[in-house]
């Protein structure tokens, strides 16, 4: 068993030679036989062997051979093999200027599938829209002193339009003293920050290049997509630039929460496209090319792809992209309150955001919801319990987040609250951010 083991594991580490190549030994032959000249008597007493009748063949070792076997299996195989002579020696002389190692190998152009053929279509036709995006940081070098530009974080974008906007995660480029764009022709440019929204994860960039280097990718709508359906992410995972994944989308309204606020995302595509560091803020497209989504984030214990990405939808990205290209910010309202972790409401047994602070001059405290506080006594009495909005039922953080995000600066809303033992319900105007006002 032994010996058997190493004699194939040797064969499989050391591959024997390859054969000789049969037409090398077909165009041998035929030329060989056609230069070979007509047998004489002489020939045939070397061998011993009877005379040939008149109607023997012309060929030596066929009337030889039809001799030394009966004469009907005689008569058959030197007629076959006569003839196959015959064409070899035809196709030597046709195919006599063709070199000696490709005289009868012919190359088959190589065949895809159809959804190979379209996948291949996808990438090259989607490709010069995505970009490189690198995130350079100041460093002061500790022993000369010198102040230097170091990388200290990449990742990929898509273009948006002619103008020159690309769009990324904010995450690519938090912390970046200076950003540099480098597309498909591998042509680098600088970049100046048109505006972010850091609760949502999406930034807009704009690069000075020629409109014939910008190729703006196509967008499509998310509303409709379906668990199943096929989509594909492009994006530069690890710094390897415009690598090509596949999977399918394997959920809808999921929620993740922003890398910077820890504000919820809500209605999130999950996918099992391999989305990898780097991929950040590439495009996910679906089978027709389409920007489907903005690829953001992955559930992962060691910090590469296991088969959960999740990706924002493009209906809510295109509306924070035409605000910024517009304004440079987005105008979201808050309540203007701090409230207290899910968990410690749950503890509690109660249902609802509890106010831990609500500043006098804010929307919430304008309006008279309260904060809480202790006692002379040093006792913990609890503030308002916001349980709906609008009439909408309000559970925890994320349902609050998400009736908020439907409502708009300036709007009035009807704050329901929970103080003490009774319900009470509060109008309050919203407000946008103090540093977006």
């Amino acid at each position: 068993m032994a010996a058997a083991s190493s004699s194939a594991a040797a064969c499989f580490l050391s591959p024997s030679p390859p054969p000789r190549p049969r037409h090398h030994s077909i165009k041998h032959l035929a030329c060989a036989a056609s230069r070979s000249p007509s047998p004489g008597p002489s020939s045939s007493r070397s061998l011993a062997l009877p005379s040939p009748s008149a109607s023997a063949s012309p060929w030596p070792w066929p009337r030889r051979l039809r001799d030394l076997l009966p004469d009907e299996t005689g008569r058959i195989l030197s007629s076959a093999t006569g003839s196959l002579i015959v064409a070899l020696a035809s196709a030597a002389l046709i195919l006599g200027d063709a070199g000696s190692a490709s005289a009868f190998v012919v190359a088959t152009p190589r065949k895809l599938q159809a959804d190979e053929l379209a996948t291949v279509r996808l990438f090259q036709e989607n490709t010069p829209s995505v970009v490189y995006i690198t995130n350079l940081a100041v460093r002061q070098d500790a022993f000369t002193l010198d102040v230097l530009e170091v990388p200290q974080g990449s990742g990929s974008g898509f273009v948006w339009d002619k103008s020159g906007h690309i769009v990324t995660n904010f995450h690519v480029i938090r912390g970046a003293s200076d950003l540099r764009v480098t597309l498909a022709d591998q042509t680098v440019y600088e970049a100046q920050v048109v505006g972010f929204d850091q609760d949502k994860d999406v930034a807009v960039l704009r690069i000075k290049a020629p409109t014939d280097k910008l190729r703006p990718i196509p967008v499509g709508v998310s509303a409709d997509l379906l668990v199943g359906q096929k989509v594909f992410a492009i994006g530069n995972p690890f710094g390897l630039d415009h690598t090509l994944t596949t999977g399918v989308i394997s959920g809808l309204r999921r929620e993740i929460s922003s890398a910077a606020t820890g504000r919820p995302i809500q209605d999130v595509i999950q996918t099992d496209a391999a989305i990898n560091p780097g991929n950040s803020g590439g495009p996910l497209l679906d089978s027709s090319g389409n920007l489907i989504g903005v690829n953001t984030a992955i559930y992962s214990p060691s910090g590469a792809s296991s088969g959960v990405g999740f990706s924002i939808p493009v209906d809510t990205v295109g509306g924070i992209v035409d605000q910024l290209i517009k304004f440079g910010k987005v105008t979201r309202p808050i309540l203007g309150i701090k409230f207290a972790p899910d968990q410690s409401v749950e503890q509690l047994g109660l249902s609802g955001v509890l106010v831990l602070d609500a500043p006098p001059n804010g929307p919430a405290g304008k309006a008279g919801l309260q904060s809480t506080k202790r006692d002379s006594y040093g006792r913990l009495i609890l503030g308002d319990i916001i349980t709906s909005v609008n009439g909408a039922k309000v559970t925890n953080g994320s349902d609050l987040y998400r009736i908020l995000d439907q409502c708009k600066v300036g709007e009035k809303v009807t704050v329901e609250v929970l103080r003490g033992d009774q319900k009470e319900k509060i109008p309050v105007i919203l407000e946008p951010k103090p540093d977006e006002s």
